[in-house]
């Protein structure tokens, strides 16, 4: 089997090798965001992020399989593979545990403050800060309650937040304790502590915390995007922020990356922005290798073996 892999995961020598021993022949392009100049006709399966945004999927008439090494779909034409008999994989579970983990981190330093006692501690300054705020008892949406939400949950729940969940499907997860379906967000959005957006960005999500829901929530709440930046307007984001709304907002995903230096997000005291950051972790790639591998080698590419 042909197998083209991109500079969209790093792969170790011994990686290749098990993947050279399992059947495949390999192509590798460090390069993905550009044209390729090679026949890409040959190739029966491909391991990629972005590729398919530089590349018609048309130039791989033989492809059988792809394998993103993104969570979303966003960046591969699904429709056409769809049509096309392509199977699509995400990595779905590689990144779920270390965005959680960014996500309580985040909720932490807003309601413990923590931006001040950094600051402090640069000008030597001893002053307590006495309105802290806890975690526990809070009531916590998470819009979006795939793997990232999920996880997201387990981790709230064990702080004893009640974790809220708003999604197009019932997961019927223990970490979530209610369950509201997405055309019930307007009635909860002024009920809740916190947001957290994991949702996927799809033509019904995109733009979908515009004004209206951004508005409609408590002015003291907290509003978290681990999802991508297009679900979220910035400008009415920005406008509501500087009316005093929002206690904090994480923000690790923009409309347009990297966050243009004009971006007036940059500077508000109550956002803390990361570079679409929190998926890293010292385990992930071991994860996205172990499901590149499976995904793959179980594949069915017409042959009783590869």
């Amino acid at each position: 089997m042909k197998l083209l892999l991109t500079g969209a995961f790093s792969y170790t020598e011994e990686q290749l090798t098990k993947l050279k021993n399992s059947g495949f022949e390999i192509t590798f392009v460090q390069n993905e965001l550009e044209e390729l100049t090679l026949d890409c006709s040959v190739f029966d399966a491909v391991v990629c992020n972005d590729l398919f945004r530089y590349n018609s999927p048309e130039r791989f008439s033989n492809l059988k399989v792809v394998q993103l090494t993104s969570a979303g779909f966003d960046r591969a034409p699904v429709g056409y593979f769809a049509a096309n008999g392509v199977s699509l994989f995400n990595a779905r579970g590689v990144y779920s545990i270390p965005m959680a983990e960014w996500v309580v981190l985040k909720l932490l330093e807003i309601y413990k403050e923590s931006h001040r006692f950094y600051s402090q501690q640069k000008k030597k300054t001893w002053q307590k800060h006495r309105n802290l705020r806890e975690i526990t008892d809070k009531r916590i949406l998470i819009v979006g309650t795939g793997s990232v939400g999920l996880e997201c949950a387990r981790r709230l729940q064990a702080f004893g937040a009640q974790v809220l969940g708003a999604d197009i499907y019932d997961s019927k997860s223990e970490f979530i304790d209610d369950f509201y379906y997405m055309e019930r967000l307007p009635e909860l959005l002024p009920t809740v502590d916190a947001v957290v957006l994991t949702l996927p960005l799809n033509d019904s999500t995109k733009g979908l915390f515009s004004h209206k829901y951004l508005s409609a929530m408590k002015d003291d709440s907290i509003l978290i995007n681990v999802a991508r930046g297009k679900v979220l307007d910035e400008e009415a984001l920005h406008n509501l922020l500087s009316e005093g709304k929002f206690l904090g907002v994480a923000l690790d995903v923009f409309e347009e990356e990297p966050l243009s230096e004009n971006s007036p997000l940059w500077t508000n005291p109550r956002v803390i922005i990361t570079p679409h950051n929190s998926y890293a972790s010292d385990e992930t790639g071991t994860r996205m290798f172990r499901l590149i591998y499976k995904n793959l080698t179980e594949f069915n590419f017409g042959k009783s073996e590869l």
